[in-house]
Order: C-alpha cells, then sequence, then structure tokens
C-alpha cells in the first residue's frame, strides 16, 4: 500500500531540511493520491524537475514505491520554462502537488528518479 500524498510530502519536505536544504511546499494537491511534483530550485535562475514516474518504470518487487522522472530535458532548466511546465501541469490535473526545495546543489532527496 502506498502512503497518501499528504504524508510522503510532509516526511519528504522535512528529509530536505534535515540534508540543508529549504523546502516548502507551494500547492497542496489531493491528499489521499494527488500526483507530486518536486522542483529543485538552484538559487541562480535555473531549476530542476522531476514528477511521477510513468506506470512502466515501477519495479515489480516494489511496486507501491514512488518513482520521479525527470519533466525536462536537459536540466538544469531555466526556471521559466519549469513554471510553463507546472502551470500547464496545474490546468491538467488541479489535484496536483508542487513542493519546491532550494538547494545550491540540486541536491534532490529522492530515493528513486528513473532516466
Amino acid at each position: 500500500m502506498r502512503l497518501k500524498s499528504g504524508l510522503w510530502v510532509a516526511a519528504y519536505v522535512r528529509r530536505c531540511e534535515g540534508g540543508g536544504a529549504y523546502g516548502a511546499v507551494r500547492r497542496r494537491g489531493a491528499e489521499d493520491a494527488g500526483a507530486i511534483f518536486i522542483k529543485i530550485n538552484r538559487l541562480d535562475g535555473s531549476a530542476d524537475l522531476y514528477g511521477p514516474a510513468p506506470q512502466s518504470a515501477f519495479d515489480e518487487a516494489q511496486p507501491a514505491d514512488r518513482a520521479f522522472v525527470a519533466c525536462l530535458d536537459p536540466l538544469p532548466a531555466d526556471e521559466a520554462a519549469v513554471e510553463a511546465f507546472l502551470t500547464r501541469e496545474i490546468k491538467f490535473d488541479p489535484d496536483v502537488w508542487i513542493v519546491e526545495i532550494e538547494d545550491r546543489q540540486g541536491r534532490h532527496f529522492l530515493d528513486q528518479v528513473v532516466r
């Protein structure tokens, strides 16, 4: 069983802050199962953006784990491009979560990023 989105986001922000980065929830989505997008603001006008990985990327041994994929190529991307992507995503699905992490080193603190 997968953790509810709200609980996962709270734990993720705490993990980032424990690692020395600043984290904030910019948009609260559906508490139970909203899609989660992670923006890594590098504080230099560029950012990385990670979103839910497609179902085909999940490991059959651990199907309940959350996996993420880079939403833009290449990373880091211009911050305006990241914001434009997020605006389109909100129009498509208003129940999304957006978490922004500020880290000059670009660390994402995610367990599973699919390439």
